[in-house]
């Protein structure tokens, strides 16, 4: 409710700047395995080539969507996840089915075990994730090769040593990034 106005005007913005749906909605991996559709604010031209990653300066995303992706407005429609039980505030990322089935084997259940979140350690972390996909040669490649076996890592560190206070301070920590970049 309190966040409503802001919301209304992120979408009239997508709306009026770009042809499309103001909402992105993508099949994720949820705990256990299980898919759902995970709700954003749309960032790039509907038109796209479908490829799964972007890095900083990536010509499918819009300019709201630059400004978006930068103030992290564009995952706000995840706490809608988050009321329906698919996700958590806390845990590790969410991804697409063709990125999970690169996870290592062993560490796959460990990571599945809890409820995806809308931030973590590793989202803090690689909160510059899009920098270093501009420099790749291959974006996608780079992805899957360096930066998800690291993302796996974190995710499953995030598991095994996750609490109350943990989570606490990784919400504080977020906050922090996300307000004062």
């Amino acid at each position: 409710m309190v966040t409503s106005p802001a919301l209304a005007v992120v979408a009239v913005t997508i709306k009026a700047t770009s042809p499309g749906p103001v909402l992105f909605t993508q099949e994720r991996v949820g705990q256990y395995g299980r898919t759902f559709k995970i709700h954003k604010f749309r960032t790039m031209r509907p038109d796209h080539d479908g490829l799964a990653v972007s890095g900083t300066g990536d010509p499918r995303v819009t300019r709201i969507g630059t400004i978006l992706r930068k103030t992290k407005l564009d995952e706000i429609p995840q706490f809608y996840d988050v009321l329906r039980g698919d996700m958590s505030l806390v845990g590790p990322r969410p991804e697409v089915p063709e990125y999970v089935a690169q996870w290592p084997t062993e560490m796959r259940p460990i990571i599945l075990s809890v409820k995806p979140g809308i931030t973590d350690p590793a989202s803090i972390e690689f909160r510059n994730e899009g920098d270093e996909l501009a420099l790749a040669r291959d974006p996608e490649s780079h992805y899957v090769d360096s930066i998800l076996p690291r993302k796996a890592a974190a995710y499953v560190d995030y598991v095994q040593r996750r609490s109350l206070v943990g989570d606490l301070k990784i919400l504080g920590n977020t906050a922090k990034v996300v307000l004062f970049r």
